[in-house]
């Protein structure tokens, strides 16, 4: 693969994570209109992995996250809500308003397993598309490859 076709891979899995972005935040809003705001987080995790299975969505929750240092794992040291697909982290909140807490946290869950992209996503906040949806990169993760590779056959 050149150069050129790389960055056309990776400009494919952008796309890709666009519209799975989409997707997600769809799921996410659908719940807040059925259920409202005020409930626990739990309830609201419950509901948004049922509507993105029913999108079709792969969905794993309480993903635990092992950290390493100095040659030593420590197991399990964080869990993340829900993870997408294997390519998205959602942190589900529901506080008064996001804070620079909330994202640090989501960019340590971004970054120890090597994602790329995560949101925070605030069901107390009405409606949740008015200040309750933050979006986080992690710069140092790889770059997405999700065309196949090609063959010169």
């Amino acid at each position: 693969m050149n150069a050129e076709e790389g960055r056309g891979a990776e400009e494919s899995g952008e796309l890709e994570l666009g519209s799975l972005s989409e997707v997600i935040l769809g799921c996410a809003i659908q719940v807040q209109r059925a259920l409202g705001s005020g409930l626990l987080e739990g309830a609201y995790e419950a509901c948004l992995v049922h509507e993105l299975e029913s999108a079709g969505l792969s969905v794993q929750r309480q993903v635990p996250i092992d950290i390493t240092y100095g040659g030593m794992v420590v197991p399990g040291a964080y869990r993340l809500d829900l993870l997408v697909e294997d390519l998205i982290v959602l942190e589900l909140k529901t506080v008064d308003h996001l804070t620079d807490l909330h994202s640090a946290q989501l960019l340590t869950y971004l970054r120890f397993p090597g994602k790329r992209i995560g949101f925070l996503l605030n069901f107390w906040r009405w409606p949740l598309k008015d200040g309750g949806i933050k979006r986080l990169l992690n710069p140092k993760a790889p770059p997405l490859s999700s065309a196949p590779p090609h063959s010169s056959a």
